[in-house]
Parts: structure tokens; C-alpha cells; sequence
């Protein structure tokens, strides 16, 4: 396994957190626990090189393995179910009666990792609306950074072994089964989420309209507090007022730092007014 050197690790640091707002300064161990067979292996003289070899493959293969490799890309469906009954109880309702004439709802899954949260949500919104769904425009945009994530998140493909949390039903209702073992999302509902690919230090373009309600969750663990601030600013910007935000239980932002209303745990929002 390849050791990384000084110099090495902090200009990875450094790489990480100005591209991507990735804070890895206390994570040598992972870097190098991560990195260091594979780098070995694929014949890498040292980290200094592999570093080039991202940053100069144009088809950026190599840099979105570097990504996969540094973070965790953990997920699954109905993660953090509290945040899915304040959304059946309070938001969805509030969505629809805010935009009965014009039947939309604008919804960004940030970090969407491989698709479980947008999917989830979707499956949600069509319980909520029920025979009044087709009435209603409600595509969910879902990003992220690596584009391998999104390709597997897009084609919906999913171990049954990972579905045992869904409500009883669902899983016939919304998944084809492929084989024993795989599940598809059904093609109505893996239309109703967009893809694309979207870095969060980069700034919002997605300006067509504000959106009703904005996931980032467990995206902001890896960021310092500077880096997070300046990306809830740039959501509040972009919600709707009345609008929310929802962040990983396991994540919080500073009240006197900010202008939105704290709900309850990992749920803000804009105030109305």
C-alpha cells in the first residue's frame, strides 16, 4: 500500500475542499486506507501523479472514481422516516394548496447519491395526491457530483434485499422485479425524477422558478461550517417562501447564523414573510 506524503496529502486537501468543499484534513488514514492498494496496483509511483491523472483525464472517469473512493455514498429507502411523515403531514399539503392553480411542485434531492431519497419521495407525492396526480406536474430534480452514481441511480436498479422498509404494498406498486434478487422502479415513476449532474460549491443555476422543498442530507458532514453557511444561503436564495429544507439528522445549522425558521431537528424553513 502506498504511503501518502505530506506535501501529497495536503494538496489533496487542498483539491477536495476547494473543488468540491470536501474537508478531509483529519482523514489520512481513509485517504490512504482508500487509495493506497488501488493506486499500487494500477502501477502509481506516488499520489503526486494519480492527482495529475484526475485532473488531466478529460473523460473524468478518473476524477469520479477519486470522489467514489472519498466519500460514502451510503443510502437507502425511507432513510430518516421522520422526515417522510412531516413530509405526508405538513409539507405536501402545504405545497398543494399554495400551488392549486398552477399544480406544480418543485423538488431538489441535493447529493442524491444513488436515487433510494428521490425515489422515496416520489413514491410519497403520489400517495399524498393520489387519483389527483395526474393533474399535477411533480418531477423531482436529483443531482449529484459523480456521474457513475447517477447512472445507476437513473437505470433504477435496486437488490430487493434493500426495499424491506417500504410501506406494504409498495414494493408491487411502484418496482418490477427483474430476477430474484433485483428490483426496477417502474418506468412512471423513474420519469418523474430528473437527473443531472451538479457540484453544490458551484453557483445555483436552477433559478426557472423557487423550489417547494430542497433534501441535503448527509452531503454537509464533510463541509466546514464557512462552506455549509454559504450553501444553505445559496438554497434559502432559491426556496420559495414558505419553502423547506431538509438536512441530515446528524447535521445542524447555526440559528443565529441564518435566516430560516428552525422546525424541529434537520427541518428549516423560509419564513412566508
Amino acid at each position: 500500500m502506498l504511503k501518502i506524503t505530506d506535501n501529497e496529502f495536503n494538496r489533496l486537501v487542498s483539491f477536495m475542499r476547494e473543488r468540491y468543499g470536501i474537508n478531509l484534513s483529519h482523514k489520512r488514514t481513509l485517504i490512504e486506507g482508500r487509495l493506497g492498494n488501488m493506486l499500487f496496483e494500477r502501477g502509481f509511483k506516488n499520489y503526486d501523479e494519480y492527482l495529475d491523472c484526475c485532473m488531466n483525464d478529460r473523460s473524468g472517469k478518473e476524477l469520479d472514481g477519486l470522489l467514489i473512493k472519498l466519500t460514502t455514498n451510503h443510502t437507502y429507502f425511507m432513510r430518516e422516516p421522520e422526515h417522510f411523515t412531516y413530509l405526508t403531514s405538513t409539507v405536501l399539503p402545504f405545497i398543494k394548496q399554495t400551488n392549486a392553480r398552477s399544480k406544480t411542485m418543485r423538488i431538489w434531492s441535493a447529493g442524491c447519491s444513488s436515487g433510494e431519497e428521490a425515489y422515496t419521495t416520489a413514491m410519497h407525492i403520489s400517495e399524498f395526491l393520489g387519483s389527483e396526480k395526474s393533474s399535477w406536474d411533480t418531477r423531482i430534480l436529483a443531482t449529484d457530483i459523480s456521474l457513475k452514481t447517477l447512472a445507476g441511480a437513473q437505470n433504477g436498479v435496486y437488490l430487493e434485499s434493500g426495499l424491506t422498509d417500504l410501506p406494504p404494498g409498495w414494493l408491487e406498486k411502484y418496482f418490477d422485479r427483474i430476477d430474484s434478487e433485483k428490483c426496477k422502479v417502474k418506468p412512471a415513476l423513474r420519469n418523474e425524477v430528473i437527473f443531472r449532474t451538479f457540484n453544490l460549491m458551484e453557483p445555483i443555476p436552477f433559478k426557472k422558478a423557487p423550489f417547494d422543498l430542497i433534501f441535503c442530507r448527509n452531503v454537509m458532514i464533510y463541509f466546514e461550517m464557512e462552506t455549509k453557511l454559504a450553501l444553505v444561503k445559496r438554497f434559502y436564495d432559491v426556496l420559495r417562501p414558505g419553502g423547506y429544507l431538509f438536512i441530515g439528522h446528524a447535521e445542524s445549522i447555526p440559528r443565529d447564523s441564518t435566516d430560516y425558521e428552525y422546525i424541529k431537528p434537520a427541518i428549516y424553513r423560509r419564513p412566508l414573510k
